[in-house]
């Protein structure tokens, strides 16, 4: 039987059935694109300038945030060094494939070290921090390996475990740590390292992290790798020098990088992981479902 579909004075008049209209087609969700196109001003943090190093080598500047809130007593003493010239003429002198790249003193091993000047040494290591109400955080949904929970802090990979009361930065690509030796108090920041390969996250909570990449990282993982052990150059002239290092505050405006980073604790970031989650570009067949922390990049602009 062939159903009928009455106008609605029909309805009102004889109680005859209305069709129901189709549903409104579901809003396609966003890329990861579409969701930084959309994105408010308010969604992004300006770099702290004065915790804002500039890594100045021949190829390039490269430009690292400090985390103090993590590191508080090494991003002093790095700091101290910065403006007591230290770092200034000294090299790269370790590329590891898949691993690190490290500059430090390249006599120091052989008694003729720099001076530190007004910074220490070496310091007690600040390999976690207390989980305290006022520190950031924003889990990621997908649990973690290597924590009982990972997320971002102030825009900084990090985990934390609620049991023990402790909150660290975790070794993804891009991470700033201080070189140490076999003894835990050995480091102090005048050897740094920036992770450069796979996330080596079996070190998280054996070394300070103070930092992180935020522009020019290919400077560094581009770089000839070293050919002694632990990727350590075993030639003086494989060294890259280092022209200087210097805090953003302390460059003149005119001549600093002027960058804009996601902020981690916006709706904004949480559909930004959401789609990275889930790619929903033409080009991918199988969107996953899942990310991991080292996989979540945070976006950085040329400040507007």
């Amino acid at each position: 039987m062939k159903k009928v579909v009455c106008p609605f004075f029909a309805v009102v008049l004889s109680g005859c059935a209305q069709q129901p209209s189709a549903p409104a087609p579901a809003e396609k969700p966003p890329t990861s694109a579409e969701v930084l196109e959309k994105s408010a001003p308010s969604d992004w943090r300006a770099l702290d300038p004065d915790n804002t190093l500039y890594l100045e080598l021949a190829a390039g500047r490269v430009v690292l945030e400090l985390a103090p809130a993590f590191a508080p007593n090494h991003v002093v003493n790095i700091k101290a060094l910065v403006r007591e010239r230290y770092f200034d003429g000294l090299a790269i002198v370790r590329v590891q494939d898949n691993y690190v790249a490290q500059w430090a003193d390249p006599e120091e091993d052989e008694k003729k070290a720099r001076p530190t000047g007004s910074a220490k040494p070496t310091l007690s290591p600040e390999f976690t921090r207390a989980l305290t109400p006022d520190l950031p955080f924003t889990p990621l949904p997908d649990g973690d390996l290597y924590a009982p929970e990972a997320g971002h802090s102030g825009g900084f990979p990090a985990a934390r475990d609620p049991k023990s009361g402790q909150a660290w930065l975790t070794h993804c690509y891009g991470v700033l740590g201080v070189a140490r030796g076999n003894a835990a108090d050995s480091g102090g920041g005048t050897s740094l390292y920036v992770v450069i390969g796979h996330a080596p996250r079996q070190l998280d909570r054996n070394i300070t992290l103070a930092g992180r990449v935020v522009q020019g990282i290919e400077l560094l993982s581009s770089l000839p790798r070293g050919t002694g052990p632990l990727g350590f150059y075993e030639k003086p002239a494989q060294y890259v020098p280092i022209r200087r290092v210097r805090i953003a505050a302390d460059v003149p405006e005119k001549e600093r990088t002027p960058l804009e980073l996601l902020r981690t604790d916006t709706p904004t970031f949480t559909a930004f992981v959401d789609a990275r989650r889930n790619r929903r570009e033409e080009w991918f067949l199988d969107p996953v479902g899942h990310i991991e922390l080292c996989n979540v990049p945070l976006p950085v602009r040329p400040k507007p």
